[in-house]
């Protein structure tokens, strides 16, 4: 009788977990609630061919897979569509695409896509969202139930926040570079539309706001829950039912891409600063040697008369002229770039001899730039809460555009060069810092699954970490393909979406 009992149990214990996972699906962009944490799902430690379930050709896109119990959804562009896919979990076969209607893309960013946003999965519907068109629902057969036709925000790189769904609303952040322009405020606001109908149910303006490229969450607390929004300076709360503004909290960079996480009882949000430097004092020594790149005659100096095709304000100088993230202005042949040129350097040139020195580009290198910041708040304020539920802020290893994750009392994130690091939940202490050997650029978020990091580069490069206050790395593979989307998890496997394709790793059963 006794061994009947343990065995009882314990396939109850495997049953409660698998339907945990299934019932917690990983239905928009980072998961459950957009947390990256899959609980209860074991998808594979050693990633590689011998887990290799599936890869299958995929257009071009940056948004992240999004599942239903049998589907995986993407968004994509090809010969200037838009596109919805619809892939079957099990083989990889493609079961339905559907395309947007014809419309004039978006200006994005030069390594941006048109199809950022990760598509969110309900019940019974998939809605998209794209910042060229507008909002598009279809049942999970492919049959459009509707569709909403939404201006384009004016965005400096393109649109990349993501749709959620409160209840039976879908919650939509549409932040507007159009800001005080000509006496104007801006345009940016926050929507909330049936999801039967795409229908308006509210709309709250965020008049000091401008673009923005994070997505919305729900933060669950002891007092109720917040909408919780990330925006340029500043992190608001709403009432997910009316859109009423609760709070906000200031001392956040210009330009914010991070979604904020919950655990613990409190809410943590990031941003770096400016152009990506995610220590509140970098170091100016690779920004001064990227300049003297343009030092022509070798005088340990920039003047007025090196300024050449490629001279650029440094914001990362680790990546090679003429990308299009190194710095300001962007890359082009054009009058206006020209003119910005001479804006930059006379901007640096503090004392006007016609020289820069690094003394007058280290002056400038923070100016309106912000800070780096992960900052905790607690629950429970209203109007301004910056100094009054502040818990604690780090100013150190904060990343430019992956999100952070909570698990188990710690949040941990990962910004280029590779560096992850881990944060005590309860004070702001550092548990570690180390550097992956996977040590370029990062996009993709980190998601959890069974107390494991799953990390991926923008090369491609997948490191497995154990959680907890040692730093061990368990796995690592390179997938040898540009990786900007955040992998998707289920139960027994984790998908990742890469330039050109879409592959299914799963644990053996």
């Amino acid at each position: 009788m006794l061994r009947f009992l343990r065995i009882f149990i314990a396939i109850t214990l495997i049953l409660s977990a698998v339907n945990l996972c299934q019932a917690d699906h990983w239905n928009q962009f980072r998961g459950p609630g957009g947390s990256g944490i899959a609980d209860g799902c074991s998808p594979p430690v050693r990633i590689g061919e011998d887990s290799l379930t599936w890869r299958v050709e995929v257009p071009q896109g940056h948004s992240s897979p999004a599942l239903s119990t049998d589907h995986i959804f993407l968004t994509a562009i090809e010969d200037d569509r838009l596109i919805t896919l619809a892939f079957e979990k099990e083989t990889g076969r493609l079961a339905w695409r559907k395309e947007a209607p014809k419309v004039k893309i978006e200006r994005i960013h030069e390594t941006s896509s048109p199809a950022s946003s990760t598509p969110y999965v309900d019940t019974d519907r998939v809605i998209v969202y794209f910042g060229s068109f507008g909002l598009i629902c279809y049942d999970l057969d492919g049959k459009e139930l509707w569709q909403r036709e939404i201006p384009t925000p004016r965005s400096l790189y393109g649109m990349a926040t993501s749709p959620i769904v409160h209840g039976e609303n879908i919650i939509l952040v549409l932040d507007d570079e159009n800001n005080i322009e000509g006496g104007k405020l801006s345009q940016s606001k926050v929507i909330a539309v049936s999801k039967q109908t795409g229908e308006t149910v509210w709309e709250t303006a965020r008049p000091f706001n401008r673009s923005g490229w994070s997505t919305p969450m729900i933060w669950n607390h002891d007092g109720g829950q917040d909408l919780v929004v990330l925006g340029n300076w500043r992190l608001y709360g709403y009432d997910p039912k009316n859109g009423e503004e609760r709070w906000f909290t200031e001392g956040f960079a210009k330009e914010t891409i991070a979604v904020p996480v919950a655990g613990d009882g409190k809410l943590y949000a990031s941003a770096s600063m400016l152009g990506g430097a995610g220590d509140e004092q970098p170091d100016p020594t690779p920004f001064w040697e990227s300049v003297l790149q343009f030092d022509k005659n070798g005088d340990g100096r920039f003047g007025r008369d090196e300024i050449s095709h490629y001279f650029t304000f440094p914001l990362r100088p680790e990546l090679p002229l003429g990308h299009p993230g190194y710095g300001f202005p962007l890359p082009g042949e054009t009058d206006a770039r020209r003119k910005r040129q001479e804006g930059y350097f006379s901007w640096v040139d503090d004392n006007k001899d016609g020289f820069w020195t690094k003394e007058e580009l280290v002056k400038r290198m923070a100016v309106g730039r912000g800070r780096p910041v992960l900052l905790a708040i607690r629950p429970g304020g209203s109007g301004d809460v910056t100094e009054s539920h502040a818990a604690w802020e780090v100013n150190r290893n904060i990343p430019e555009i992956p999100s952070p994750v909570y698990y188990d009392g710690r949040v941990y994130m990962v910004r280029d060069g590779g560096i992850l690091s881990s944060v005590d939940t309860a004070d702001g202490s550092s548990v570690y810092r180390k550097r992956l050997n996977a040590n370029g650029h990062y996009s993709a978020s980190p998601v959890v699954a069974s107390g494991n990091i799953y990390l991926v580069s923008n090369k491609g490069e997948i490191s497995v970490v154990k959680s907890g206050d040692d730093f061990v790395v368990l796995h690592e593979h390179d997938l040898s393909e540009v990786t900007y989307a955040t992998p998707a998890i289920d139960r027994s496997t984790i998908y990742f979406r890469t330039a050109n394709h879409l592959a299914a790793y799963r644990q053996s059963e």
